[in-house]
């Protein structure tokens, strides 16, 4: 989302005890405040769900100007390769005090929670007052801390506490996912929005339709079903910077600015694609690197030394298969406004680039069969927009989309025969 949120103004005041709010993210950036759910009249009267500076979850509640839920998470969540299920179910008419106020994370309830304020027994919330205004993506109409990644399911329970079975379930591997089957009572100030794409219009059957009150709502295949690789803010340059959830790379002019995908090719089995568009500047390398932990993305050195990559100049760097690199200008140069794609065959060890659907280059090596390998890039004043699989590059829809048998993500050109997405369908995971 990073500067998009939407909002709804709900009607008639109704249970300001009891409610459940339930929604799936996938965090783009950390160790910042970051709001994900709010129902708000002023400062002083407001109840809200966000991710701490320190990449905690809190829940607050404040009425009069009266702090009266002040719960914390110990446990971190610093995963931006993965979709969170965060449950919030209170009821204040609850004896004890604990019960109150309960907080799941996939699946699981947080018991290890510090501050650890509870509402007095048969307090009235903020929540359901009328004309009270909800938030998703944003601290209030005034404020920032805009949510920065993606959202899904959002489900506003009005009346009734539900813990996190009602939205969720394990599958026959012991991952939470989502339950499709959600039979609940929403109530009437309940809605359910972001549900299989980026409508937010109800689909609870009230009519509580959000609107889209800043920004731009992006649609993704990325969801909690299919984990689509990203751009790592973990394993990258400092200086390279990335937003539109982590699809976009942009570094400065003063430095080459390394970086990680989310997502590898380990082992000898699959075959996968993905696209990247030079958005401007002169200097990118577009290719793939050793997964190895001890090869860090925010190292430049460890990346020249542990590549394969397609170059701006049109050459090939092969340090990853202890060869020499093939000098620029014997393939074809790219820049801004050029779609580089690249192909990764593990089963025989192939490696294939495109510019804009013409095939520069392929190569078979056993190194490539056999080492663990990852997207990356080395950056140089430049902006890449990557679509691994999402059917954008930022927030601009492919042209049109290519043929893609596998069925998993939507690419500018025609996805090869055999190939597939970097996404856990891909993976088969």
């Amino acid at each position: 989302m990073a500067s998009t949120y939407l909002s709804f103004t709900q009607g008639a005041a109704t249970s300001r005890r009891i409610f459940t709010i339930s929604v799936w993210v996938k965090r783009a950036n950390l160790s910042a405040q970051q709001q994900i759910f709010e129902t708000w009249l002023d400062n002083n009267n407001r109840f809200d769900v966000q991710f701490t500076a320190s990449d905690k979850i809190l829940v607050q509640h404040t009425l009069g100007g009266s702090t009266s839920i002040n719960i914390e998470t110990s446990r971190l969540f610093r995963d931006t390769s993965a979709w969170y299920h965060i449950v919030v179910e209170v009821d204040t008419t609850q004896a004890t005090a604990s019960d109150r106020v309960k907080i799941y994370i996939n699946g699981s309830q947080e018991t290890s929670l510090s501050p650890a304020t509870y509402p007095s027994q048969n307090l009235d919330l903020a929540l359901g007052t009328a004309s009270y205004t909800n938030f998703l993506g944003k601290y209030s109409s005034a404020g920032g801390n805009y949510f920065d990644g993606s959202m899904s399911h959002v489900h506003f329970i009005d009346g009734t506490a539900y813990d996190a079975t009602a939205f969720g379930e394990y599958d026959a591997n012991g991952v939470w996912k989502i339950k499709t089957d959600v039979s609940v009572t929403y109530g009437t100030n309940g809605y359910f929005i972001l549900k299989d794409g980026n409508s937010v219009t109800d689909q609870s059957g009230n009519g509580n339709n959000f609107t889209v009150a800043g920004g731009t709502l992006t649609n993704t295949e990325d969801n909690p079903s299919n984990v689509f690789c990203t751009m790592n803010p973990l394993d990258k340059s400092s200086s390279l910077a990335l937003s539109n959830g982590n699809t976009t790379s942009v570094s400065p002019s003063d430095a080459w600015q390394p970086g990680k995908a989310t997502i590898g090719m380990i082992g000898q089995s699959g075959k996968f694609y993905w696209e990247a568009k030079i958005v401007s500047g002169l200097y990118p390398y577009i290719g793939v690197y050793d997964a190895s932990g001890t090869v860090r993305g925010s190292v430049q050195s460890d990346m020249d030394t542990n590549r394969f990559a397609y170059t701006y100049a049109g050459g090939i760097e092969r340090t990853i298969t202890g060869q020499s690199g093939i000098p620029g200008g014997t393939y074809a140069t790219f820049g801004a406004g050029d779609i580089i794609s690249v192909g990764v065959d593990k089963v025989n060890g192939t490696i294939t680039f495109w510019k804009n659907g013409t095939q520069i280059y392929t190569e078979t090596h056993s190194s490539l069969q056999t080492k663990d390998l990852i997207p990356g890039t080395q950056q140089y004043n430049s902006q890449v927009d990557w679509n691994f699989g999402n059917g954008y590059f930022g927030t601009t829809a492919v042209a049109s989309a290519g043929t893609n048998a596998s069925g998993i993500g939507i690419f500018e050109y025609d996805v090869p025969t055999g190939y597939t997405a970097l996404s856990t369908k891909g993976l088969n995971l």
